[in-house]
């Protein structure tokens, strides 16, 4: 199994936005030396949920300081960009880092996000669609034209030309049932946050596999990006865990609002708008948030060594997953507690991953049930 870091750099009251990404950019050196095989910049704006906003300019940063490591977007929000310009910074940094690259795309759902950048939320499913052929396009044709709903470009040529052809490492966030076969058709791979209960994953997973089979591609493995707090003992994992993944859990619907309902009349979000009951419920009260921390550390990677590789062996079976992608550092979490976390996980979890036949992976999931679980209700908690 390929093992790789995340950079989710959540502002925190009192310190300098400079002084976060300064921590963050340390754990991001670490992860060549410590033996991860690969490092993901993520992209979000303005109410430093994630202090992210160029991730290829993030990743060229790393593409100087590293040789051996990929190097991937988790993700590049399409609707939000001019495709050319995206194309373009993806054939550079292509160059950059040697071929070392790999990119996910989304559309996204915080509307201050769409606000900001002056794009109507009900255009997202569609520009996604738009967007990405054009991408496609540019970086595998020498030079291209493209005629659309959104974009209409003369022959253009990218230039400098890539190394590596990144356009057949392209992969998807969100599948949704009407662009799944789109992105199959179009090659694109399945990027998945660990955001539900890891069976409802599964069953997303398998649903976008029979779909691209059917449109005559061959499903790769997915991608899934998880928070990790790993400790010598359950218990100092699991109060670490409820800490401060209680707080990225909190600063989700500081950014995104769930929980008033307004994603409900934007196309292309109607599923989000049904979760408002829930995320105001856990509003209401400390009982109810309590819940959601709950929820929210049950489907991440917590506890011993011992304990996060049956969690991922686990996982694997489920998802059919060949590349992990961990989040070490979340909430508020002090950055010596960071590293600690992170260089446990490198030291005692890490080489088994990497060398155990048992993690090879890459076989379709296995949907075979498990004992039963109390019924929960459908959190849902993105990126």
């Amino acid at each position: 199994m390929k093992v790789g870091i995340a950079l989710n750099m959540l502002c925190q009251p009192g310190r300098s936005d400079a002084s976060v990404v300064g921590e963050h950019l340390a754990l991001g050196d670490l992860a060549e030396p410590l033996g991860f095989d690969s490092l993901f910049a993520l992209e979000h704006h303005f109410t430093g949920y994630a202090m992210s906003p160029a991730p290829t300019e993030l990743l060229a940063y790393f593409a100087g300081r590293t040789r051996r490591i990929h190097l991937g977007t988790a993700v590049i929000v399409l609707p939000w960009h001019d495709p050319v310009r995206v194309a373009e910074q993806i054939a550079l940094l292509d160059v950059l880092c040697g071929g070392r690259c790999l990119f996910g795309f989304g559309r996204g759902a915080a509307s201050v996000e769409y606000e900001g950048f002056r794009i109507p939320m009900g255009e997202a499913r569609p520009r996604f669609v738009e967007v990405a052929k054009i991408i496609v396009a540019a970086l595998a044709s020498d030079s291209f034209d493209y005629d659309g709903e959104f974009f209409h470009i003369p022959r253009t040529a990218i230039r400098p030309r890539p190394i590596s052809h990144p356009e057949r490492r392209f992969y998807a966030s969100a599948v949704s049932p009407d662009s799944a076969e789109i992105m199959a058709r179009l090659g694109f791979g399945v990027l998945m946050v660990m955001q539900n209960e890891w069976p409802k994953a599964a069953e997303s997973i398998m649903e976008y596999r029979r779909i691209a089979t059917a449109a005559g591609h061959r499903p790769r493995p997915p991608i899934i990006l998880t928070n990790v707090c790993c400790a010598d003992s359950r218990s100092e994992a699991h109060d670490r865990a409820v800490r401060y993944l209680g707080e990225k859990w909190q600063s989700i619907d500081d950014h995104y609002h769930f929980s008033d309902g307004h994603l409900a009349t934007v196309k292309g979000y109607e599923s989000y708008g049904k979760m408002a009951k829930t995320y105001a419920k856990i509003s209401d009260s400390a009982e109810q948030r309590q819940k959601a921390t709950d929820f929210y550390v049950k489907i991440q990677i917590v506890g011993t060594p011992r304990d996060c590789l049956e969690q991922i062996g686990e996982l694997q079976r489920l998802t059919g997953l060949d590349h992990l992608v961990t989040e070490f550092s979340f909430g508020a979490m002090p950055h010596n507690e960071a590293e600690v976390n992170m260089r446990l996980f490198a030291d005692r979890v890490l080489p088994i991953l990497q060398r155990d036949p048992a993690f090879a992976g890459g076989g379709a999931p296995d949907l075979a049930p498990r004992p039963p679980e109390a019924v929960r209700e459908n959190l849902f908690a993105p990126a």
